[in-house]
Formats: structure tokens, C-alpha cells, sequence
């Protein structure tokens, strides 16, 4: 028996967690240097605004129902997820953090504590909106699809209170919550495969569950015919406690401003590969290829348009700063084109491999033996003093390549000059 617990609308509940009059006002929070709504209040959902919107195109919504839009706060939110994360655990030993916001609980040892799935799930939701501010709803099923699809319907149904646990229900009553949804609200089934689905006459939740799992493998491969099990109450996705490492490790972010020149370009890369180069030894990682890509804006139909991108892989495998830098300014060199104005920049590094596992040239490294010792220091210094003090010389002198973030609250929670102020 798996439960699952979802923060509401979370970056929009971490401020208003620290700030009671943006409750019910209509608000959004913004994507990197202030882009595209990125989190909505239900009051902002309500006005048929979408995810992903860019904050120019809704300003005069905004004007008209007094929308408030924040920059993103990743510090408070990253902290506001770690609280709620430790009050999950006193409830449940068995957790794996999914997401910033949602949580896996396995919960057949110790439900019974609590009188049932139900009142534990009303324990959850009540002792998290006590200690952290946050309102969730919990989800309850006999395997982590249905988990998820119960969290839906807590989510969508005022009726269950913030709470609904699926495996109470009969047959005939899963399958006419199931028959009320679309085939895409399902875990892991996205618009391109529901669209394939829909054309096989699979509309909703409850056709996917009666379809054939062996056609629909395939035809979709594994993880479809997962999902069909698992919607039938086969568990088939164990929990995981230890996330496994990432497999690509991206670093891109929007430019303020316009950018034109390829020395402006040069100190954003240089920013992104010390950004992801420092996770990539967080997670005792090598990386054996870069990738590099550049972009015009999109939304600009006046301006003209470029999108380029391309992967280089090392001769050897590195976690040095400063080598993945080397390599990925080559590809820069060779993507940039003069009278383009970009909006956006980043890479990606790929072919991760464990650090235990290096795999070196047979004849001659090209990596300095004291590589090692320099990460160390570099990681121990930006940890000590503040990310991006000490640095790649490519990045500049001026840290004008962080995050904008003119409308960021305050981090109540991690900073002394920040915390809030009882009045």
C-alpha cells in the first residue's frame, strides 16, 4: 500500500506560508529571470491562465484582476521541501522524495497506527499545514500509479477532504472515478502517447486499465503495459528510498537582456558548466561528452530566428571545471553567428559515469593529475563563501549572469537578515 503526498500549488504555498495577505490573491511565480509562469494560484488557474505562459503576454490580465507575479525563490523552496520532507518521515520510515513537492510513503506497517488510510492521511495533511505553513492532499493505492491517481482526485474533489484512499473503493466505483478522466491524467502516459491511444479508442483512465497490456507493450513498449498493470492493483514500481544519480546533468537559463556578442555568450556557458560541473562531483560523476546549444527568442517573430546545438565527446572522461569549460567554448566558437540577437543559452553534460569507474586514455592522460585537488578546493571555498566566488576566468568579472530576480521575497529560512518579523 503506497500513499502519496503532493504539495498544493507549491511554490505559490512556500510564500504565502510567510506572507498571510497573499492568501486568495491572485499570483504567479516566475521562471528564471522573471519569464513564464512557472506556478499558479487556483485563483490565476481559475482565469484560464496556462503553465508556461511568458509574464508579458498576461500584463494586461495582471492590470485587470490584480495578479501578483514573484520571482522564483529556489533557496526557501528547496528548504520549505526538506521540512516538509522531515515531518513525512515521522509518520513513515519507507519514503522516497519524488519531487520538490510529492513524496512516496509505503504504508501497509504502519497505517494501522493511525486508525486507517484515511485518518492518517488527515494526521499528514494536518500536522504538515501546522509545522510548515504547506496545505497538501494524500493519495492512497495499492500500487504508486494508483497512489498518484488518488492524490488527483483529493486534489480535484472537494468531497474527499484532501484525502482519498482508492483501495476502499469496489470495482464498479473505481472504474466511474476512472470512466471521469481523460486517458492523459494518468502517470506517465503524455499528450504524444494519449493522442496514439485515443486514436485506438482508449479515451479514458478506466479503457487504458481493460486495455491489452502485451499489444499495448508492443506498441508503447514496457512502461504503458506497467501502467495498465499497475492500474489494475499489480504493483510493478518498487519504492525507491536512494534516488539514483542523474543521468544528464542541464544547466540553461534565459538572458535578461538581449545578447548579441560572443563574449557575452562565452561568460554565460562559462557559468553554466560551473554550475553543472559542481553537481556532477556532488553526485561522483565523470561526464564524457558536452552538449552546447544557443537560441534566438521564439515569441519575436520581428527578429530572426536561430536554434543550434551541438555534442562533443572528451577524449576521457572529467569532472574538472575547467576542462568541460575548454570543450564547451570550442562548440560555442563553432555554433555562434554574428547579426543574431539570443535570448537563451546552455549545455548539458552527458555519458555520465561513476567516478570509481574512470575510464582513461591508454597512452596519455590529458587531465592534470592535480585536478582532483583543485575541484576539491574550488567546491570547499564556494560551499564555505557563496557559489560562484571562485570561478572559471571565462566567466567575467561580474556575476551579471545569475539568476534575475527583481520580485524574489526574502528567504525566511535560511538567511539572518531575511528571517521574518513577528509585529
Amino acid at each position: 500500500m503506497f500513499a502519496l503526498v503532493d504539495v498544493n500549488n507549491f511554490y505559490v504555498s512556500c510564500e504565502r506560508a510567510f506572507q498571510p495577505r497573499l492568501q486568495k490573491v491572485p499570483m504567479v511565480v516566475l521562471s528564471n529571470n522573471d519569464g513564464c509562469a512557472v506556478a499558479r494560484s487556483q485563483e490565476v488557474k481559475d482565469l484560464g491562465i496556462k503553465m508556461g505562459q511568458p509574464w508579458f503576454k498576461m500584463k494586461d490580465l495582471a492590470k485587470q484582476y490584480g495578479i501578483i507575479a514573484l520571482s522564483s525563490n529556489y533557496t526557501l523552496y528547496g528548504d520549505m521541501s526538506n521540512r516538509a520532507t522531515a515531518v513525512l518521515r515521522q509518520f513513515c520510515p519507507d519514503i522516497e522524495v519524488y519531487s520538490i513537492d510529492e513524496s512516496f510513503l509505503q504504508v501497509q506497517s504502519v497505517a494501522h497506527l493511525y486508525g486507517g488510510h484515511v485518518s492518517m492521511g488527515q494526521s499528514i495533511k494536518q500536522r504538515v499545514l501546522q509545522w510548515t505553513g504547506l496545505p497538501v492532499c494524500v493519495g492512497f493505492g495499492q500500487t504508486k500509479t494508483l497512489a498518484k491517481l488518488s492524490n488527483h482526485l483529493a486534489k480535484k474533489n472537494p468531497a474527499f477532504a484532501g484525502v482519498c484512499d482508492s483501495s476502499g473503493f469496489d470495482n464498479a466505483t473505481l472504474g466511474t472515478w476512472m470512466d471521469k478522466y481523460e486517458v492523459s491524467e494518468v502517470w506517465g502516459i503524455g499528450k504524444r502517447i494519449a493522442a496514439k491511444l485515443n486514436a485506438m479508442g482508449i479515451h479514458t483512465i478506466n479503457d487504458l486499465k481493460h486495455g491489452n497490456p502485451k499489444a499495448l507493450r508492443d506498441q508503447f513498449g514496457v512502461v504503458v503495459e506497467r501502467t495498465v498493470l499497475e492500474l489494475r492493483g499489480v504493483s510493478c514500481l518498487a519504492l525507491e528510498d536512494v534516488l539514483p544519480d542523474k543521468q544528464q546533468i542541464m544547466s540553461s537559463r534565459s538572458f535578461g537582456k538581449p545578447v548579441t556578442s560572443l563574449q557575452d555568450l562565452t561568460e554565460s556557458v562559462s557559468w553554466h558548466v560551473n554550475a553543472a560541473s559542481e553537481k556532477l562531483r556532488r553526485q561522483k560523476s565523470f561526464a564524457g561528452a558536452v552538449y552546447v546549444f544557443v537560441q534566438t527568442n521564439r515569441f519575436r517573430e520581428d527578429q530572426a530566428q536561430y536554434n543550434a546545438g551541438y555534442v562533443v565527446s572528451l577524449p576521457e572522461p572529467t569532472s574538472d571545471t575547467l576542462a568541460l569549460t575548454r570543450y564547451a567554448l570550442r562548440v560555442l566558437k563553432h555554433l555562434y553567428k554574428e547579426s543574431f540577437i539570443y535570448k537563451k543559452c546552455g549545455i548539458m553534460l552527458m555519458d555520465l559515469s561513476e567516478e570509481v569507474h574512470q575510464q582513461v586514455s591508454l597512452f596519455e592522460s590529458a587531465l592534470d593529475p592535480r585536478s582532483a585537488k583543485k575541484m576539491q578546493v574550488l567546491d570547499s571555498l564556494n560551499e564555505r563563501f557563496g557559489r560562484g566566488t571562485v570561478r572559471s576566468a571565462s566567466c567575467g568579472t561580474h556575476k551579471r549572469w545569475e539568476m534575475l530576480s527583481g520580485s524574489r521575497s526574502p528567504r525566511f529560512t535560511t538567511q539572518w537578515d531575511e528571517l521574518p518579523v513577528a509585529r
